[in-house]
Formats: C-alpha cells, structure tokens, sequence
C-alpha cells in the first residue's frame, strides 16, 4: 500500500515561503506519478503541480516561477517549494500518487492514493 503523508503546513505573510513535504512507501514515488493538489474552502480540488514518473515536471500556470516541485532522493519525498505566495492560495494542500495517463496528469480522479493534507494559510 502506498500511503502518502503530507508536512510542512503553516502559517506564512503574503510573499512568504513554505515547503512542503510528501513521504510514502520505500521506492513508490520514483514508480509512480506524483502531483500536490489544494482545496479551498467550498471549491474542487485543483491541481497544483505534477512531477510525473518520469522525471517531467508540470505546474498550473499561476504557480510557474514560484512554485518547484522535486523529489529529495535523501528523504524519499517529493517536495513543494513555494514562493512568493499569495492570499487566495489558502488551501489545504495534498499530496496524490498513482500511475497517470500522460493527458490527465492534471486530473484529481486518476490518482488513487492521497494524504490526509496540510493547512497553508496566507495572510495579508
């Protein structure tokens, strides 16, 4: 089983910084696709950033230049670095695994392991 566990939530100013932190099971996210989802209050899941498999990596266009998204082979975990972040980025965060079609790397219903999320509050 594959069980993700999110880390590295809190509370940051705008244009602070946070990373986040997903680990799993020993060698399963160098196996699968991995992308950190968030979820604000009363909306859908909406996809954040992907490093697929492969290596490739993805971003959703708002977080590209702020956002960097790798694994540390040191801590077997995929992590989020986030920059410069924004109020209306206030979400819970999770971290998703599962192995994805190329097409629906964006796509929250193809991933079929996710953690249990860690609060990011951005503050004006």
């Amino acid at each position: 089983q594959v069980q993700p566990v999110e880390s590295g939530g809190g509370l940051v100013q705008t244009g602070g910084s946070l990373r986040l932190s997903c680990a799993a099971a020993e060698g399963s996210l160098s196996r699968r696709d991995m992308a950190w989802f968030r979820r604000a209050p009363g909306k859908d899941h909406e996809f954040v950033a992907a490093r697929r498999r492969d290596g490739h990596l993805y971003y959703r266009d708002s977080v590209k230049g702020r956002f960097t998204i790798y694994r540390d082979s040191s801590k077997n975990t995929i992590d989020l670095q986030m920059n410069d972040l924004k109020h209306d980025e206030t979400a819970v965060y999770f971290c998703a695994v599962g192995t994805v079609i190329l097409s629906r790397t964006r796509d929250a219903s193809r991933y079929y392991y996710w953690g249990q999320g860690t609060q990011v509050t951005v503050q004006n």
